[in-house]
């Protein structure tokens, strides 16, 4: 058994905020090598992206920038391209119900390489209210305050 080794290149801090995230999949993207290359040294943004299906059937990331590689040149592509993700098509199929009855959405939210390919982590998400905002920032702040009252303690 070989132990997989992850390192998290970009990550979409805002999701877990604005969203209930019911479930995560782990797909592959449709990149050039430049862009590969590019995300590798960390240059990638996924935090104005969203992804949608197209009328083909296809997942598609939409606003992910990917900063033009240094010595690409002629080779580099456009930064915020269209860029295709790889899912088998169930759970395509399985998205793209939801998306269409239940109010669900699907957000990006991490990017992160996976050995020496790189893997998009997506979320099948409803989005929260302004109260469940305001219940999650109250847990923050008392999950806060315990744990300084527990380093004084520990003094």
């Amino acid at each position: 058994m070989t132990k997989e080794h992850y390192k998290v290149v970009a990550q979409n801090k805002k999701a877990s905020f604005e969203y209930f995230i019911e479930e995560r999949f782990e797909c592959g993207i449709e990149l050039v090598g430049t862009e590969v290359k590019s995300i590798r040294m960390g240059k990638c943004s996924i935090n104005e992206s969203y992804i949608q299906i197209d009328k083909h059937g296809e997942v598609i990331i939409l606003g992910m920038h990917v900063s033009p590689y240094e010595k690409g040149n002629i080779f580099n592509r456009d930064p915020l391209r269209v860029r295709k993700l790889l899912l088998h098509r169930q759970e395509i199929n399985r998205l793209a119900g939801k998306v269409k009855t239940a109010g669900y959405t699907i957000i990006p939210i991490r990017v992160y390489l996976k050995g020496s390919l790189v893997k998009l982590e997506i979320g099948l998400a409803r989005g929260k209210k302004l109260y469940d905002k305001r219940q999650d920032i109250a847990k923050k702040d008392q999950r806060r305050e315990a744990e300084k009252e527990f380093k004084v303690r520990m003094r």
